[in-house]
């Protein structure tokens, strides 16, 4: 009988708290490991959000389900690049969503000299209709987030553009069929376009 009752105790002490416990969040600000695995990631896209290299994207201010989403896909195997699949392997699963809201409420990094308008490129109008008209992201009716591409380097565009095309990167396959059907040279001119913006 004292057995059933402890028991009963310890299940309901875990019924308590359990989800109480799961239902917070991990918090940078709070936890000392989880704030340092996250400034392992200015290593590369920058403490000040500006990237080491044009080649890495800016992930500061972006949009918050994407960078989840990329964090998912990066750590499941969907989308490949080692180095990020390594860092996204040191996080734990809950501290994700987290890490995306971390960086979407810090500041798109501003530019540090206005480069002349570049002018709008021709089929520039179908990165519109997913990105927005501003191509600063947004959520679709199918409930996916969009990126950011308004501001973003021009290398890092041009060879995202490049490997869905080339079908190396695969994680949105209406990416992958869009660029395919779009020229090398409109990329480009595209992704120039859209860095100076």
């Amino acid at each position: 009988m004292r057995t059933l009752i402890i028991s009963g105790v310890l299940i309901a002490l875990t019924a308590l708290t359990g989800p109480a416990r799961a239902a917070q969040a991990p918090d940078p600000a709070q936890q000392r490991e989880f704030a340092a695995r996250l400034l392992v990631c200015g290593a590369c896209h920058g403490n000040d959000g500006v990237p080491k290299s044009g080649q890495i994207p800016i992930i500061t201010g972006q949009q918050e389900n994407y960078l989840l989403k990329q964090l998912r896909d990066f750590h499941s195997g969907d989308r490949k690049f080692e180095i990020m699949e390594w860092m996204t392997n040191t996080l734990h699963p809950e501290e994700q969503a987290p890490t995306a809201t971390y960086f979407s409420k810090k500041a798109w990094p501003a530019k540090t000299a206005q480069a002349a308008a570049t002018p709008a490129p021709r089929g520039i109008a179908v990165c519109q209709s997913c990105h927005a008209q501003n191509y600063m992201g947004a959520v679709q009716a199918e409930g996916m987030t969009t990126p950011r591409l308004a501001g973003q380097s021009y290398d890092y565009l041009v060879e995202a553009m490049r490997r869905f095309a080339d079908g190396e990167r695969t994680n949105n396959a209406d990416m992958v069929q869009i660029m395919k059907s779009i020229s090398a040279a409109d990329r480009q001119a595209m992704a120039r376009y859209l860095s100076s913006l």
